[in-house]
C-alpha cells in the first residue's frame, strides 16, 4: 500500500518520508518483499532532496529529565516503567 501510494506521488506532488534507520535497513522492516522495498527505495531517492542529521536525541533527553523528576518524588526503591 505504501509503495502504490508513493507510486501514485512520484513527480506529481511533495513527499516527505523520516525515518531513523539509514536505507540499507529498511529491508529489516519490509523484510516480506525485497524487491519491492528496493523499487521504494529508488522512487523515494530520484530527484530527491536528503537531510541527513546527526546528534543526541531531543525526546531521549526530554525522557530522561521527566523520568528523573518523577523517581525523585517516589519513595526509595520504586522505579518508573518507560
Amino acid at each position: 500500500m505504501l509503495f502504490n501510494h508513493i507510486s501514485l506521488r512520484t513527480a506529481i506532488k511533495s513527499t516527505i518520508i523520516t525515518s531513523n534507520k539509514s536505507f540499507d535497513k529498511w529491508h529489516e522492516i519490509f523484510s516480506m518483499d525485497t524487491i519491492l522495498t528496493a523499487e521504494l527505495l529508488d522512487r523515494l531517492t530520484h530527484k530527491s532532496f536528503m537531510v541527513n542529521m546527526n546528534g543526541k536525541s531531543y525526546r531521549m533527553k526530554e525522557t530522561k529529565s521527566m523520568m528523573g523528576s518523577k523517581i525523585a518524588e517516589k519513595p526509595m526503591g520504586i522505579t518508573a516503567n518507560i
